[in-house]
């Protein structure tokens, strides 16, 4: 062998092994955005407050104002200002014809010709299991075309089988269904992302779970929906059941429930086993983070049937189309109220869906903390 084709040789071996090298080494994750709060001139939604509470921006009499919808005990209001720190309360909202009982209107888009559409959460009572003193949630959606202060009901567009209501538990409020949503319109409004708990009796589907639907269903919602189930997108689960959950033998009627989605997040001790001990995860609240470029989600843990709250955390994902993507939830807060929100604070454009790198931390409609995004 010569010199010259030795050291040819060696080049080349050098190279493969160098380019297998390379091959073999997986490039690092993405680091996991971080979130901190920092304390704030103390802040309050207009309005008594118990879910989560949505905000939009739109035009009135020629000027931008910020609107706030606010629900407590199954009763809506609505509110308005110039900015977050400025809103007032405007009245109670109208919903009809009313899906009974109590209504928490938790979530709210805007379309591009001044339609709001609003999306609740609507308690009965669990008759059906002689427990009316318990209360079996489920998902409804409306439209708005006088800013919220009335709304038409587009009727209940997610609520689980009856066969899952946990009849005997002890849970101090709620003994199955599904509820305490947030929503999310894809960057490309193609897709309404909505986000909720299961409160079903299987541990195994208790936790926050994604369901979606195409934007251009708005109007016509109910079946229309997708569930995210075993690591796809499941259209059609929906069926239609005559529901005997609701009180009085007129109320039966034909309606679309759903299996439960695959929770983004295990329950490792269950809500409704007889054990007061609880580890679940609920209540989401999703926004775009244009600081950043992810979406994030808060959330409430739950350590007791009682609701009382182990903390509030927060987890990431870059887009929404793959539920898979969240990142485990890291600890935000020890203890807290319920209903964690992000406001942000950008005129025209901070809502409950939209912030920046700090925004209005919110609990329960009080805010005494702004929260800080970092990469």
């Amino acid at each position: 062998m010569t010199a010259r084709l030795a050291a040819t040789t060696i080049l080349a071996a050098a190279i493969v092994s160098s380019t297998a090298l390379t091959t073999a080494v997986p490039y690092a994750a993405a680091p996991v955005p971080r979130a901190t709060l920092t304390a704030a001139t103390p802040l309050l939604l207009p309005g008594n407050v118990d879910s989560n509470s949505p905000l939009v921006w739109d035009l009135e009499d020629g000027q931008s104002r910020l609107f706030v919808m606010t629900s407590h005990s199954g009763v809506p209001s609505i509110g308005a200002g110039g900015a977050v720190d400025r809103l007032a309360k405007l009245g109670d909202i109208s919903l009809l014809p009313h899906p009974g009982y109590g209504v928490w209107m938790e979530a709210m888009v805007r379309d591009d010709v001044a339609t709001w559409y609003g999306f609740y959460h609507n308690e009965w009572p669990a008759t059906a299991c002689g427990r009316p003193d318990r209360f079996v949630p489920r998902i409804g959606a409306a439209k708005s075309t006088d800013r919220g202060r009335s709304w038409q009901d587009l009727g209940v567009i997610l609520q689980a089988t009856q066969n899952t209501v946990g009849c005997e538990s002890t849970n101090r409020y709620v003994i199955g269904g599904v509820g305490d949503l947030s929503v999310m319109l894809d960057a490309n409004k193609q897709y309404l992302y909505v986000f909720y708990s299961q409160y079903q009796k299987d541990v195994t589907s208790q936790g926050v779970a994604v369901a979606r639907m195409a934007w251009a269903d708005r109007d016509r919602p109910a079946g229309r929906l997708a569930i995210w189930r075993g690591g796809i997108w499941e259209p059609n689960a929906g069926r239609r059941e005559l529901s005997d959950l609701l009180p009085g033998a007129l109320r039966r009627r034909l309606e679309w429930t759903y299996p439960a989605a695959t929770p983004l997040q295990v329950t490792t001790q269950a809500w409704h086993d007889g054990n007061d001990k609880v580890d679940a995860f609920w209540g989401p609240a999703v926004h775009w983070n244009t600081a950043i470029e992810q979406y994030v989600m808060l959330l409430n843990r739950a350590r007791d049937e009682n609701y009382t709250q182990e903390g509030i955390y927060v987890s990431f994902a870059p887009r929404l189309d793959d539920p898979g993507l969240w990142s485990p939830p890291q600890k935000l807060l020890n203890g807290g109220k319920w209903y964690p929100q992000v406001v942000g604070s950008s005129p025209g454009t901070g809502t409950d869906k939209i912030a920046g790198a700090s925004a209005r931390f919110f609990l329960s409609g009080r805010s005494d903390w702004m929260i800080n995004f970092a990469k």
